[in-house]
């Protein structure tokens, strides 16, 4: 399948500046494309992968990426999406942030061969631009009408927007024309909010050109969940690509407990599983659906891509232990990230003491009573090991890893005693 009809089977195209124009320059060359991002946070989130993973699939039929981080656009702020302004940031943190998302970036993209990446920050160029400059090289080639027209300038208007939100659409459209005339870059992605910055590039482009000059600019759509909530977030907040923000095993359940409205979308927009092996995740959707095939595949393909296959294996023996229940073949380390929101109970006294004790200080159980009952009736667990004893002392040695102990009252209701 070609190039765009695979962006077009996967619902990925949302706007195209000249569709027939570029598939004509795709039929006649390899082109290199830019996407880029602003360091406003050390991480990005979910909600940043599909332009960038849009690129990833031009750069497997031959094209060049070119990843852009926005150090110097970081330091302004894009007034997309936004109802008040940014607040500023150092540039101490700014590029500190730049170094971070590099980093992750460097885990979607191959950066070797004829067509390999190409990681840019527009503070190399946008940093030595004075203002006298800034106004004759740039700013004379946008008009106020035309830039008052644009969405995120529009929607502004009645609550207020400083200048230098204002100005942000025009740096953009420096980036793009700087990639064109140094890069030989011809196409721009990015979200559906970024229509009017790629096309104030474009503008940028036939303006400081000659009249050949020729770019292309395309949107994809924004990732909507079929119940009408906000993709990417939970209610522990967004899902990061930083695995200290959000564990691999969390990034990991994350894609499992996507619904089954939504995973087959998922699987187009996110992964690069070929259209056969996805029309059969989606036929088991629909005729097993409690075998969660789908969900399955899309939580592996996800974490391999972002964490690698280790840490995809540690997810998947951490979401095995404790849906069996059976955790004491976990390290303490991969206790520590499957039962990270556990409540904990942190134990002053390193001495032994009697189970029904233990499980009453720590308020597992809310009375010695209920406690024996629970331990008589099999409902208490040790370190994934059933206890019925009345009798039986915690010790020292049951410390996992001489850390802490995972008590377990009923089917879900774990706690850590450190």
């Amino acid at each position: 399948m070609g190039l765009l009809n695979d962006l077009e089977w996967r619902g990925i195209i949302y706007q195209q500046t000249d569709q027939e124009g570029f598939k004509d320059l795709l039929e006649k060359e390899k082109i290199s494309l830019y996407c880029g991002v602003d360091p406003t946070a050390d991480s990005m989130h979910i909600g940043h992968l599909l332009p960038f993973l849009t690129m990833r699939r031009f750069q497997q039929h031959g094209h060049r990426p070119i990843v852009l981080v926005g150090g110097a656009t970081g330091l302004i702020g894009d007034p997309s999406g936004k109802k008040e302004e940014r607040q500023l940031q150092t540039l101490e943190k700014v590029l500190h942030n730049a170094d971070c998302l590099k980093g992750q970036l460097s885990h979607i993209f191959s950066f070797d061969g004829e067509n390999g990446a190409v990681m840019v920050n527009n503070y190399d160029w946008i940093g030595k631009i004075d203002m006298v400059t800034f106004l004759r090289d740039y700013g004379k080639y946008i008009g106020i009408n035309y830039m008052l027209a644009k969405d995120t300038v529009a929607s502004r208007l009645e609550t207020g927007i400083s200048f230098t939100e204002f100005a942000y659409t025009i740096l953009q459209g420096i980036d793009f024309n700087h990639l064109y005339s140094n890069h030989d870059c011809k196409l721009q992605i990015g979200g559906s909010d970024q229509w009017g910055n790629i096309t104030t590039g474009l503008e940028m482009i036939r303006k400081s050109n000659d009249e050949e000059a020729k770019a292309y600019g395309m949107t994809i759509p924004l990732v909507t969940k079929a119940d009408g909530t906000k993709f990417g977030k939970t209610e522990g907040g967004a899902i990061w690509l930083d695995p200290e923000k959000t564990t691999p095993y969390e990034f990991y359940q994350f894609w499992i407990n996507t619904a089954d409205a939504d995973v087959v979308k998922y699987l187009k927009f996110f992964t690069f599983l070929s259209r056969e092996a996805i029309e059969e995740l989606e036929q088991s959707v629909q005729s097993e659906p409690h075998l969660r095939k789908a969900q399955k595949a899309l939580g592996e393909e996800m974490t391999r891509l972002i964490h690698g296959q280790e840490a995809l294996d540690q997810a998947i023996k951490i979401s095995a232990a404790l849906f069996s229940g059976e955790v004491k073949n976990l390290t303490a380390a991969e206790i520590k990230l499957g039962f990270k929101d556990v409540p904990s109970f942190v134990r002053e006294s390193k001495e032994d003491i009697g189970l029904v004790e233990l499980i009453v200080e720590a308020k597992i159980s809310p009375s010695k009573r209920q406690a024996r009952e629970d331990i008589q009736n099999g409902a208490i667990s040790i370190n994934g090991e059933k206890v019925t004893d009345l009798q039986y002392v915690v010790t020292e040695a049951a410390k996992i890893e001489g850390e802490f102990i995972l008590v377990r009252r009923g089917k879900k209701k774990y706690t850590l005693v450190k």
